[in-house]
């Protein structure tokens, strides 16, 4: 099969195939290659038009994300990427959030992010990548907490960057991961200090109450063990 032949035909496996939370494109084992003809890689992260859900700590995740594959990521690479934070809409990779791919783009349940690469000449031209904020839990929409959006964007920037599924299970890029935590990092974020007042609060009431119920225990014993005793003697 030629170059451009094998191309096309991973491309057309691109799109939306079910994972849960990290999502799709090139639905292969073997590596790409080196799919990008230059380096840096430049790196545009909209997050100026986001979602109501979207949380500012996702940014983060995305830089987290970048750091894993330069620093070698799972091993799987052919090459070793350099990125570039830039401000241009027309980097090589875009990224972008919606709030739920099912609903804003028409995806499968259980689909989370996608990554739709532009190629021309066997290399990638720039490749658009979509991470949802959350998704559905029966009928019951939760938001994604830090930790899944982490592995929602190291996996899509492997497909970025050449690499298809792994039947591994442990590798970030086999096609399904369970959530990793369901803590909503907005709620944390503007209420964490109250959050955690409140539970040092209910662990000193639940201390107060166990050290009472200690103490009234105590006191009718002792009660108990007088009027027995007062018993005996009459």
């Amino acid at each position: 099969m030629s170059g451009k032949n094998l191309i096309a035909a991973m491309l057309l496996m691109i799109l939306f195939l079910p994972v849960n939370p990290a999502a799709s494109a090139l639905d292969s084992e073997r590596p790409f290659g080196d799919p990008w003809d230059h380096t840096p890689i430049t790196v545009y992260v909209d997050n100026k038009n986001v979602p109501p859900h979207y949380s500012p700590t996702y940014y983060e995740q995305v830089e987290k994300a970048l750091t894993y594959w330069e620093e070698g990521g799972n091993g799987n690479l052919e090459y070793t990427p350099v990125f570039e934070l830039t401000d241009s809409e027309e980097a090589d990779i875009r990224i972008r959030w919606v709030e739920n791919l099912e609903k804003i783009e028409g995806a499968p349940p259980g689909v989370a992010g996608y990554a739709r690469p532009y190629v021309v000449n066997d290399r990638f031209e720039r490749v658009d990548i979509v991470l949802e904020v959350g998704n559905y839990q029966g009928k019951v929409w939760r938001q994604y907490g830090d930790a899944t959006m982490l592995a929602i964007s190291k996996h899509e920037l492997g497909h970025a960057l050449g690499l298809g599924h792994s039947g591994d299970p442990g590798d970030i890029m086999y096609p399904e991961y369970e959530l990793r935590e369901d803590v909503n990092p907005l709620l944390l974020s503007r209420y964490g200090p109250l959050l955690r007042i409140a539970a040092f609060a209910s662990m000193i009431v639940l201390l107060f109450i166990g050290i009472s119920w200690k103490l009234s225990k105590k006191k009718r014993k002792a009660l108990e063990d007088r009027y027995l005793n007062e018993e005996e003697k009459t």
